[in-house]
């Protein structure tokens, strides 16, 4: 019994460390989920993709206006969060096509080259609204 007391004032204790982070400068969650969570320190961020804030429409854009945007809206997010790209540590990147990988990279570059966090990148059969590229990451806060 004691132990599943501490337990659960563990579980209770971890679940007022986190911290939510939600900012109208970025696409609002189209689920139930946070666009982020603080928590011991660490940002994480709930996958991105290339909606308009404004106008939580999904604009015509190839796979460079795609990543810029997705890129944009982590942006927001981590400055809401007090942070900014420059505090990232690690992002995932999920293109719709490897070939689109040189020019995600392109433009991927033009935001993170300072001080690269490390980087997974992967292909995968579908994505949200059916959009070219979506990425998360975890940064410091």
């Amino acid at each position: 019994p004691r132990v599943c007391c501490i337990r659960r004032r563990t579980y209770l204790k971890d679940n007022m460390n986190r911290k939510p982070v939600k900012t109208d400068k970025a696409p609002a969650p189209i689920g139930p989920y946070n666009q982020a969570i603080i928590y011991n320190g660490l940002l994480f961020t709930s996958g991105q993709i290339a909606i308009d804030p404004k106008t939580n429409e999904l604009p015509p854009l190839d796979i460079k206006g795609q990543t810029a945007l997705v890129l944009e809206n982590l942006r927001a997010i981590l400055e809401s969060a007090g942070t900014g790209l420059d505090r990232i540590i690690k992002t995932t990147v999920f293109l719709k096509d490897m070939n689109d990988f040189a020019a995600m990279n392109e433009v991927y570059a033009t935001y993170l080259s300072a001080g690269s966090p490390a980087r997974s990148t992967v292909e995968v059969s579908r994505l949200p609204k059916d959009v070219l590229v979506e990425i998360d990451c975890i940064a410091g806060v």
